[in-house]
């Protein structure tokens, strides 16, 4: 029975240090399907959303589930204590309870109450080894609950780095593609004279966000359930945002932004694909159509009439179903597993956003100079924006 429990000791303390090193340490994606951090957050993501899709307040809804991330960051640190906390004990007990314990017989209660001192360095010397090995492993989880504690310090910095370098990005995307960002919106606002490279710019650096987000939610995977700040934003929205926009580039639009658009879409696409694997997600089958062809007709004209250069060619649709099955099924899923709604191609219900107050006060200096060069007036831009 000591030797069973001897082993069971030493498998509990090599499940969580190595579960830790690979959540933590490790700058790579964490392998076997068994691993506690995995289990962890099947066993509290599925109930935690099951009870707060069922608030019917949309705010207070998405409220609910911001707080899973950073308290199961917190309950997941708790888990890895108890794990390491339980290994030692277990060790004790199998060695004969080697304490010495004045106030009352030692036995397990004891060896648990010890390890617990130990590994948070109480040091409150009630309970003491009186065997060298006893003194030995003391020591050693001293030493481990020591640089327990070092590690999550300098984690807690590393992940909310990671999750505002995100979130900056998804920001400024606001201004540009609208809340929750659609590929109409971010094609209709880049539509003035010399938007070109304005939007070969704009695809590049979502390139290089894409490629720090597949970094970093690889490595940290639980950053993936930390939510924007608002409600209409997320990670995936903006992902997938920028994948309908450069498949849109690719498939239906004449212009040289249409080569950074291949790269970008390569990027995104990777990231979506990788991260749904992590989840061990499958891409979603006979979803609904997001952009059916009578809502890609409505699209072209919009297009059309902000001044875009479209292909005239009947494959265009064809072209653009053949891209969006590249990616929509992984984004569909994702979605459906983290509770972030997917955005549309062109927004239902417009807004009168920050861009468009500040388009309206661009149109009074406008008004002011009748003489201006620009094509394009922004009272046209605002009728615009309103028929969507």
């Amino acid at each position: 029975m000591r030797t069973v429990t001897m082993i069971l000791g030493i498998l509990c303390l090599l499940v969580v240090l190595l579960d830790a090193f690979q959540t933590i340490i490790l700058p790579r994606r964490a392998a076997g399907r068994l691993r506690l951090t995995r289990i962890f957050y099947i066993l509290t993501w599925i109930p935690w959303r099951f009870v707060a899709v069922r608030i019917r307040h949309p705010r207070k809804r998405e409220t609910a589930l911001s707080f899973y991330g950073p308290l199961s960051l917190i309950f997941l640190l708790v888990v890895w204590a108890c794990g390491m906390v339980f290994g030692y004990s277990l060790i004790y007990y199998a060695l004969g309870s080697p304490f010495s314990d004045a106030s009352q017989p030692v036995g397990y209660l004891s060896d648990l109450y010890i390890s617990g001192t130990n590994f948070f360095t109480l040091g409150l010397g009630d309970v003491t080894p009186h065997a060298q090995i006893a003194r030995v492993l003391s020591t050693c989880e001293a030493g481990t609950g020591f640089g327990f504690l070092a590690i999550v310090m300098g984690y807690f910095p590393v992940l909310y780095a990671a999750f505002s370098r995100r979130e900056v990005s998804i920001s400024l995307l606001d201004a540009r593609a609208g809340s929750p960002p659609t590929a109409a919106e971010l094609m209709r606002r880049h539509s003035f004279d010399g938007a070109e490279d304005v939007l070969a710019g704009l695809l590049s650096e979502w390139e290089r966000w894409s490629a720090e987000l597949l970094e970093s939610h690889i490595s940290y995977t639980l950053l993936c359930y930390f939510r924007s700040q608002h409600t209409n934003q997320s990670w995936i929205s903006a992902l997938t945002a920028m994948l309908d926009t450069s498949a849109l580039l690719i498939a239906g639009v004449r212009g040289h932004e249409a080569r950074q658009a291949q790269l970008t879409f390569a990027m995104a696409r990777h990231a979506l694909v990788d991260l749904a694997q992590v989840f061990s997600i499958k891409p979603a089958q006979n979803m609904p159509d997001r952009l059916p062809r009578e809502r890609y007709e409505e699209l072209y004209r919009l297009l059309c009439q902000g001044g875009v250069a479209v292909c005239r060619d009947n494959q265009s649709y064809e072209r653009l179903r053949d891209l969006r099955a590249l990616y929509e099924g992984y984004a569909a899923a994702l979605s459906e597993h983290l509770c972030m709604p997917l955005p549309p191609w062109i927004a239902e219900q417009p807004h009168k956003d920050n861009w468009l107050a500040v388009a309206k006060v661009r149109n009074q200096a406008e008004a002011a100079n009748p003489e201006s060069n620009e094509p394009r007036t922004l009272d046209e831009v605002i009728h615009q924006h309103h028929e969507f």
